[in-house]
């Protein structure tokens, strides 16, 4: 089976037991040391991806958000569960399971699945980039070409992050010199932004299952995903993305250029 087509059926095995516990009245919570929380579906999709990859691919390691590391092998799984938690014990269907494989250090494939909204997307390098709609259509998908801030449409995610980061200040300056700021948060904004709806998603205190999915995405969609100061690495927790065409304006005016 083809690391991509394989891909999609831990998206499917994921799928099927996130989307039963999504609104569940008996959804276990918890708080985890960082103070973030995790649900039973959390753990639940990852121990079923795990045991599946286990299976049929039994040589390959895996890195997880709710368990340990496992494996030694250069071919990598990395799994963020349930991407959107604090969405998804609310009730609101902005959540994903992002699924990547690394190899040789490099994200090669990957898929996003938001059975909540209907939606999917994947990629494989030098393949392209695509999406699965609500109707179950499917579409190849490109960033826009917007080349200036002043028709630019970014997204932020949270005003407390950057807050934290020392860069709240910044980002409002930045606020004043586009088309349009939002903050749609996860997964979904740099999907949109693969999409060509969005132009610019930059955020911070993330882990590295929180970004490898999107990475061949958005490439594959002709975008740039860079750490927000500097190359991605295992370490990066602030991140840039953006259409390519205004990545380094976007550094400037953040003042990390």
């Amino acid at each position: 089976m083809k690391d991509l087509d394989f891909a999609l059926r831990l998206a499917d095995a994921a799928d099927e037991i996130s989307l039963a516990r999504f609104r569940a009245l008996d959804l276990n919570i918890e708080t985890k040391p960082d103070r973030t929380p995790v649900t039973d579906a959390d753990r639940a999709v990852e121990s079923k991806l795990r045991d599946l990859i286990s299976q049929h691919r039994p040589q390959e390691s895996v890195i997880g958000e709710e368990f340990a590391n496992s494996g030694s092998s250069d071919r990598v799984w990395i799994i963020d569960p349930i991407d959107g938690t604090a969405n998804y014990l609310r009730g609101v269907p902005v959540w994903a399971s992002l699924i990547a494989l690394r190899v040789n250090g490099e994200i090669v494939t990957s898929v996003v699945s938001a059975p909540a909204l209907g939606r999917r997307w994947w990629a494989t390098k030098n393949e392209g980039a695509f999406t699965k709609e609500v109707d179950g259509s499917v579409r190849q998908i490109q960033v826009s070409k917007i080349a200036d801030l002043e028709h630019a449409s970014i997204s932020f995610n949270s005003i407390r992050q950057w807050d934290n980061a020392g860069l709240l200040e910044s980002l409002i300056e930045l606020t004043r010199k586009v088309w349009r700021d939002r903050a749609y948060g996860d997964f979904l904004s740099y999907m949109y932004l693969a999409e060509g709806v969005l132009d610019m998603v930059s955020e911070h205190g993330l882990q590295l299952y929180d970004i490898a999915a999107l990475v061949p995405i958005v490439e594959e969609a002709g975008g740039r995903l860079t750490a927000l100061q500097g190359p991605l690495t295992e370490a990066t927790s602030s991140v840039l993305a953006t259409n390519g065409l205004i990545h380094e304006q976007i550094q400037r005016e953040l003042g990390v250029f």
